[in-house]
């Protein structure tokens, strides 16, 4: 069971969780205020974003994955895969039974 390590600027955050949710590729996604710092087009630049920590299934990740780039306003969106190697056992099938 892969979570989708996500940030996004704050206005397209719950947009984004949201529909990951209603399209059922993710089962749920947690959102958390931050703040990023990070080298773009020869500077260093710092923004407010949210991480998003998407929940889904090995078997719908890349379509996670491909879906969120379409979505993203970055032009190189934040996306890592985090692979749990246990979870709770009816965690885990809730996610299951939530994604398609």
């Amino acid at each position: 069971m892969p979570t989708a390590y996500v940030t996004a600027p704050e206005d397209a955050a719950d947009e984004l969780a949201a529909t990951l949710v209603e399209e059922r590729l993710a089962a749920c996604v947690n959102a958390v205020d931050c703040q990023s710092t990070y080298r773009w087009d020869g500077g260093v630049e710092t923004d407010a974003e949210t991480i998003l920590l998407v929940k889904t299934t090995a078997a719908g990740y890349d379509r996670l994955e491909t879906r969120i780039e379409e979505l993203h306003p970055y032009d190189v969106p934040c996306i890592e895969r985090f692979d749990e190697a246990d979870a709770l056992g009816r965690f885990a099938s809730w996610i299951d039974d939530s994604v398609d």
